[in-house]
């Protein structure tokens, strides 16, 4: 049984993106999924989340639990029914919360994995590092906030970048069942960013030549949104098996 929806505040989220190779990034997508194109590249990235008060929708706040997360995404297309359909898939979930490695893909969406958050922020400064707990991933990025984007960002402003990624508020990652994917979407009530300028930015995922060789995965921008009022929605989960078989 999955809680239908969930509530609470997005304290901090730091979005670090990355414009990828097209080919590269399609070998990482599953079916059925495809990395959406921006200015000829795909966007894929890192979220570090850190929420509060999360619990039913229902319930009072002072019930709600606290955690740091992490996750790998990727801007995806999919096609259902012969209409695109817009979103991330994101390959890999961290979270420091016990409960949600646990829960997650039993009670709620996505399977999570244990991970250590080591953290200094002030309301212009961000350093923020994770190590899972099997030794398998590893981000740190450290930056600050800024009024612009970068110059060679291939959004043409913080609007459109902003834009782009609020419509990518649905978002699918692996299950606890092979060859299927949970289905989670964001709706935030009071959405905003602010562009933060990168220093440094090291991601186990994105830094693995095997994956992604030299030159095929660049920076282009980070995006940081504070205090947002928000609610999770479970979807109806995807089988690349049945897509497939649908498709041929």
């Amino acid at each position: 049984m999955r809680i239908p929806t969930i509530r609470g505040l997005i304290d901090r989220r730091v979005l670090v993106n990355f414009r990828v190779d097209l080919d590269v990034l399609s070998r990482v997508c599953p079916s059925p999924f495809r990395p959406q194109a921006v200015g000829g590249f795909g966007i894929a990235g890192i979220c570090l989340i850190r929420l509060k008060h999360i619990r039913p929708k229902r319930w009072p706040s002072f019930l709600g639990i606290s955690s740091e997360n992490a996750a790998h995404r990727i801007a995806v297309e999919w096609d259902i029914d012969g209409v695109t359909q817009t979103g991330v898939y994101i390959p890999r979930r961290d979270t420091s919360s016990i409960l949600n490695a646990v829960a997650g893909g039993r009670v709620f969406p996505g399977v999570h994995h244990r991970a250590r958050f080591m953290v200094r922020e002030t309301d212009e400064e961000y350093h923020i590092a994770m190590d899972s707990v099997d030794g398998t991933a590893h981000v740190a990025v450290e930056g600050r906030t800024a009024d612009g984007l970068p110059e060679h960002s291939v959004f043409a402003s913080v609007a459109e970048c902003s834009q782009f990624f609020e419509a990518g508020s649905l978002g699918y990652s692996p299950a606890s069942e092979a060859a299927q994917f949970d289905g989670l979407e964001l709706r935030a009530a009071n959405w905003r960013v602010q562009p933060l300028a990168v220093t440094s930015v090291q991601s186990s995922f994105f830094d693995d030549q095997a994956v992604f060789p030299e030159g095929s995965v660049a920076f282009d921008n980070a995006l940081l949104m504070r205090g947002m009022d928000h609610e999770w929605h479970h979807r109806e989960s995807l089988c690349s098996r049945v897509l497939s078989n649908d498709t041929d």
